[in-house]
């Protein structure tokens, strides 16, 4: 079975379409459609399902795609272990990562990262907990920037930040000049929830008080919930990280008790990592060493 197959049915299951893994592997569509009917004939039955809303998984297909993937990483890391043999950097590497980490550490983090490697290509999966999980222990990506996973998840991790969680409160609001804002007091306000029932961080507090907020919005993004809060429409929480950039009419207040979360890198296995995800590993420690990540 050609490695380059299984990259190509790999790429259509985890993006849903024919043409986005063309786009993301550089062949036409035609190409990756003919690989992957290749590769079906060679198994012996359909692994992908096609339809106008893009492609999925077959049940057989789902059984395959474990050893096919652990067939494609191991192809990888030959190459990238011959490539080091000759002092040659080369590879890909995966990353999933919170939208948040990706528009404020990774641009430095990959800047940094491509002046060393530039042979070396770099794939962001962006998500929440939830799929961060998901893909760890499926092994589609190589390392995730993440709150730690919890017990379902095996991997190593590698902790690297401290993030307050904190308040957002209207600039109106009766309490936005408090130090600090009672835990408890979140089910006394009418309250924004971003991506519920999605392992959040959000979910994690509110699960593990015992809190029932009065949950009168919804949103999938963290920006929408920003910017409800601001208009007045209640009040939510996050990470300081994520709303570092973000202009609005929204104070940020403590919570009483203060909460915080571990942010790091989890890794399926550092000892089957790849050498270009180790070189990765030991660039974002160099920049977190320096103090590089968490200052503007």
């Amino acid at each position: 079975m050609e490695t380059i197959k299984g990259k190509a049915l790999l790429m259509a299951a985890d993006l849903g379409s024919m043409t986005a893994a063309a786009e993301a592997l550089g062949y036409t569509q035609s190409g990756i459609t003919r690989m992957i009917s290749s590769l079906e004939e060679e198994i012996g039955f359909p692994l992908l399902s096609r339809g106008k809303a893009g492609v999925k998984l077959t049940e057989n297909g789902r059984l395959m795609i474990p050893a096919i993937r652990k067939m494609v990483n191991a192809a990888e890391l030959v190459n990238q272990l011959a490539a080091e043999v000759q002092h040659v950097a080369t590879g890909v590497i995966t990353i999933g990562s919170y939208f948040s980490i990706s528009a404020l550490w990774l641009p430095k983090i990959l800047s940094a990262f491509e002046k060393k490697y530039p042979k070396v290509s770099i794939r962001i999966q962006e998500g929440g907990n939830q799929d961060m999980a998901k893909w760890i222990n499926e092994k589609s990506v190589d390392c995730c920037f993440c709150a730690k996973p919890d017990r379902s998840t095996v991997c190593d991790w590698i902790p690297i930040s401290t993030d307050e969680l904190v308040v957002w409160l209207p600039e109106t609001h009766k309490k936005a000049g408090w130090k600090s804002f009672p835990l408890a007091d979140l089910e006394k306000e009418p309250f924004i929830q971003t991506s519920p029932n999605k392992d959040t961080d959000l979910d994690r507090l509110i699960r593990s008080n015992h809190l029932q907020p009065d949950v009168r919005f919804t949103t999938r993004d963290a920006f929408s919930t920003y910017n409800m809060v601001s208009a007045g429409l209640g009040v939510s929480f996050n990470q300081r990280l994520i709303s570092r950039e973000w202009n609005g009419h929204v104070v940020e207040v403590p919570f009483d008790p203060p909460q915080y979360i571990v942010l790091g890198l989890a890794v399926p296995s550092l000892q089957e990592a790849s050498p270009a995800t180790l070189h990765f590993l030991e660039c974002v420690k160099e920049l977190m060493d320096n103090d590089e990540l968490l200052t503007d």
